[in-house]
Formats: structure tokens, sequence, C-alpha cells
């Protein structure tokens, strides 16, 4: 009986070993291929980001420059980067836009708790320099440009109220 109950133990096995390698072999297939899709979208998506940063390599460079001994002499305190930025007639979310800074960075220059790096500095050198109408076109291309790239979000006034008479 022990001999029976063996051979019956063993051929359950080796029927279940070939169930499991039956469905096992076309998933394993499946896998494969999808390995093989996802090597050829990294590589695509490698060609891309190095595109991307090329192309970000050659966009022009800001209208605001200065020359080296400009910005060797300039002084820039934290009073006169806020008059010319109020004499200028923007916001500090502006200037930073026109540095290439963030609204935090300006508002620390201003406070004199930091001191622009040196490309910052030469566009502020050179800012002083632009008319304020100048000023507004650079913003309205830098505006256009950024439209262009990234839709504003439909978030206003109405959205905000509406969220609010839900309450």
């Amino acid at each position: 009986m022990a001999k029976m109950e063996g051979a019956i133990k063993s051929e359950i096995l080796r029927l279940a070993k070939r169930e499991v390698r039956a469905a096992f072999l076309p998933l394993r297939r499946e896998v494969w291929v999808m390995k093989l899709k996802l090597s050829g979208l990294s590589k695509g998506f490698a060609i891309l980001n190095r595109q991307a940063k090329e192309l970000r390599l050659q966009e022009p460079k800001s209208k605001l420059e200065a020359t080296p001994e400009e910005v060797k002499v300039s002084r820039l305190t934290p009073e006169r980067i806020r008059n010319l930025r109020k004499n200028k007639g923007i916001s500090q979310r502006e200037l930073g836009i026109l540095t290439g800074a963030t609204t935090g960075a300006v508002l620390l220059w201003e406070k004199g708790k930091f001191k622009p790096t040196e490309n910052k500095k030469a566009a502020l050198v050179a800012l002083r320099k632009v008319t304020k109408r100048d000023v507004k076109k650079m913003l309205a291309e830098m505006a256009g440009d950024k439209q262009k790239v990234k839709p504003a979000k439909g978030k206003g006034k109405k959205a905000k109220a509406g969220r609010r008479s839900r309450k």
C-alpha cells in the first residue's frame, strides 16, 4: 500500500509540474517581450533627454548682460536692489523672472540676508541700463513664451468661491 501511495504522489507531482510549466511558458515569453519593449523605450527616452538638454543649452541667454568689469565695480546693496526694482516698476517676482532667480531669492537680496551670485549680479547691473518700457516688453515676451509651453490652469475666483459654498 505504501508503494502505491508513493507512486500516486510522484505522479501527481509530475503532472502538477507539467501544468505549472505549461502555464508559465507563455507568461515567460510575454515578460521577455515586455523587457525588450521597455529597453527600447528607455533608449528612446535617453535620446529625447539628450536632445532636450542640447536644446536648453542652445536657448538664447538672458538679454540682461553686463561686462565683467561693470559687475566687479558695481556695489549692489539691498537698498539699491530694492530701489532698482521700484524704479523699474516691477515686483519681486518679475525681477526674479528677469534675472533668473526665485521670488524668495529676490526677497533675501532685498533684506540683505544673501548676495546675488555673479550671473544674477550681472543681470541686475544690466537692468540698470534698461528703460521701464523695455523691461515691460521683456516681461511680456517671457510671459508669452511660458504660456506657449505651459497653459494656465483654470483656477480662478469662481473655482475658489465654488469650493467655499459647498461647505
